[in-house]
């Protein structure tokens, strides 16, 4: 039994360590010239539509909580009506 567990750990070692590893190209300085582009977009939109979608969805999501919390301290602060 310890005989094929030492096997099996020789074996997936050998192949994690010998796998060709994946080359990623460098995308920092296109990013770089994206984001420091003097076009009057703010920073945080010249990521493009996913960046507004996430500036919208978070801004959604702040005033709707706002709006909630407001409720939710008016209906702690004002008393049900004893019957």
């Amino acid at each position: 039994m310890l005989r094929h567990a030492l096997a099996l750990r020789s074996i997936a070692q050998r192949t994690i360590s010998t796998a060709p590893r994946r080359q990623i190209k460098n995308r920092v300085p296109e990013y770089q010239k994206i984001f420091q582009e003097d076009n009057g977009i703010p920073v945080y939109l010249k990521g493009g539509l996913t960046d507004l979608l996430l500036y919208r969805l978070t801004m959604t999501i702040t005033v709707v909580g706002t709006a909630y919390a407001l409720y939710e301290l008016y209906m702690a602060a004002m008393p049900k009506k004893q019957k």
